[in-house]
């Protein structure tokens, strides 16, 4: 998620001999680059606390009223219908691969409801595509810039059964983009917190005056009622037209006069698509855009944004592990799975490991990137059609940046901002907008790197050089591609190979159920079939309803034997 969905990445090298390389445990899931300009930095960092002559101050948002929305009394119910399930006669134990959100979700539910979940993790890190690292000045780089949505309900809901409401640092209510062509200066687009779903967002778009001009604000707005009145059947009619193809469609319509205008794709939408998915408005499906739409406009504080208050490794997954731990189930890092193996008829016998342990179970649950499956795939499942439509899944490429700066930026937002430059897709200042990053004295931002499919093979001093010269552009004052301004005290820069499935048109019918017609065999991850897409949000909804299915077969699991496969069910909402 996307940024809308999940901004972030789980590492899947590039080249096919490095694909091959995985199956048989020889290489690492996630490269993470770095170069260190200044070796003093580190005395610097020390002294990076103390009160500084901007005095900048990272200030809290209240935190919305979503407790009421009927999203997040839906995601509340669905949580308590776990703790509330019959406590087992026998207890499962469920073998979960991946300890991204996906995973950490479902063994969440699992132990909730009282089974026995074994989450085995690749690396040394948790998070998946949320992973974070610490450098050796004791600061943290992360694998994507994580935006929380207040129409995340899941995610929300998730935040307040461990307790830690109060890790996310709500932003104002507004959406800022940059202004190509007036270079250091931003365009706003301001939710009112008097007015209700969608008219706040309408009333947003009509009072932006330097990206669209009335009229195209009006049919904006307007071109925007279907999503709205036809709800989540005319967005999912949506999934065969490209962003491109969709707008077309609407300019030669009989309503063409009221339809969204050309230039909002330029203005807008490419911003979007980037931050969606990482890919521009020629590729994307416009479902991936109405959803967004629908999902923000439909609650008066969907689109309102929050962000974790520190790394997304302790911060948020800690806390999940230590509550499955302490309902008895186990989470082990390092434990890379190496083949699937079967028994006669078909169905799992145990995950091998790379290190040779056999692990078995009475279940077992994927969560990891639909790409990683695809490669351990056995060789008798691959042309069942529940696996066989997985292979138009595949990962988008992107690349993180973080670039630490000998100096506090003034041209910058405590705030998400789009940067709608060729190779940017949004970026943060994140010594503003993040309580354990907060310095005030110097600027560290963290910047999303898409479209990244002609980078990713590319050089970090090449992706440096390249996001130098966008930043130029943003910050003309402040910033120069050859430093003569701030210079750059060090980065980081992570690459994603493959992260979150390229949402192209006619994708939604390959992503499948988490139960698999395998007995005992399920997924999770936010490529499978929920409402929120690739996103945060999509990957815990997702281990719910895994962790669902699970407790649905609950009597064929446990018994000694039973039917090799089980019908794909109806898609529990």
């Amino acid at each position: 998620m996307v940024v809308f969905g999940n901004v972030s990445a789980a590492n899947l090298p590039y080249q096919n001999g490095f694909l091959k390389a995985i199956s048989s445990g020889g290489c690492d899931l996630m490269g993470h680059r770095s170069f260190k300009i200044s070796t003093s930095f580190k005395t610097r960092t020390r002294r990076r606390r103390s009160a500084g002559p901007l005095q900048v101050v990272c200030v809290d948002i209240p935190r919305p009223e979503l407790e009421n929305t009927v999203n997040f009394l839906e995601a509340a119910s669905l949580s308590a219908s776990f703790r509330s399930a019959p406590r087992p006669a026998k207890p499962l134990k469920v073998v979960i691969a991946g300890a991204g959100l996906a995973g950490l979700s479902t063994a969440k539910y699992l132990a909730d409801a009282g089974h026995k979940p074994l989450l085995l993790e690749a690396r040394d890190v948790l998070g998946g595509k949320i992973a974070a690292w610490k450098d050796e000045d004791g600061d943290w780089y992360e694998t994507g810039l994580h935006i929380f949505f207040g129409a995340y309900p899941n995610v929300q809901n998730l935040f307040g059964e461990l307790g830690i409401n109060d890790r996310l640092q709500w932003k104002e209510h507004s959406m800022i983009f940059a202004m190509p062509s007036k270079p250091g200066e931003f365009s706003r687009f301001d939710f009112p917190d008097v007015l209700p779903a969608p008219l706040n967002g309408i009333w947003a778009i009509l009072r932006n005056n330097e990206m669209l001009t009335w009229p195209e604000k009006i049919k904006f707005a307007i071109g925007l009622l279907p999503a709205m009145v036809g709800g989540q059947a005319y967005v999912e009619a949506q999934d065969g037209l490209s962003v491109e193809q969709w707008m077309r469609k609407q300019a030669s319509s009989l309503l063409s006069f009221f339809g969204v205008p050309d230039r909002v794709t330029d203005e807008v939408f490419i911003a979007m698509s980037k931050a969606l998915n990482f890919i521009n408005p020629d590729e994307l499906s416009m479902q991936c855009i109405l959803i967004a739409l629908n999902r923000f406009l439909q609650e008066k504080h969907g689109s309102k944004m929050a962000f974790l208050d520190g790394n997304p490794p302790e911060r948020l997954c800690m806390p999940i592990v230590e509550h499955i731990r302490s309902l008895g189930g186990e989470v082990r890092l390092n434990s890379r799975i190496r083949k699937i193996e079967l028994e006669d008829d078909g169905t799992v016998k145990s995950f091998l490991l790379t290190d040779g342990t056999t692990i078995q179970g009475d279940a077992y649950v994927f969560a990891t990137p639909v790409d990683i499956l695809k490669l351990l795939l056995p060789d008798s499942w691959k042309e069942i059609p529940y696996f066989k439509r997985l292979e138009k899944l595949v990962g988008v490429p992107v690349i993180n940046v973080h670039i630490w700066f000998d100096r506090k930026l003034k041209n910058t937002y405590d705030h998400l901002l789009f940067s709608r430059s060729n190779l940017l897709s949004v970026y943060a200042d994140m010594s503003l907008t993040c309580k354990e990053y907060y310095d005030p004295n110097r600027s560290m931002l963290e910047l999303v790197f898409a479209p990244a499919e002609e980078w990713i093979s590319r050089t970090d001093s090449d992706i440096i050089d390249a996001t130098m010269k966008e930043l130029e552009r943003l910050f003309p004052d402040e910033i120069a591609a050859d430093q003569s301004k701030a210079k750059i005290l060090k980065y980081h820069v992570v690459k994603t190979p493959r992260s979150v499935y390229k949402t192209i048109p006619d994708c939604e019918p390959c992503r499948p159920l988490q139960r698999s017609p395998i007995k005992g065999f399920y997924l999770a991850g936010d490529y499978t079939k929920q409402k929120y897409l690739a996103s945060m949000e999509g990957a815990v909804l997702s281990g719910k309803f895994c962790s669902q299915s699970i407790l649905k077969d609950y009597e064929l699991l446990a018994a000694s034997s039973g039917p090799q496969k089980l019908s794909e069910a109806t898609l529990s909402t």
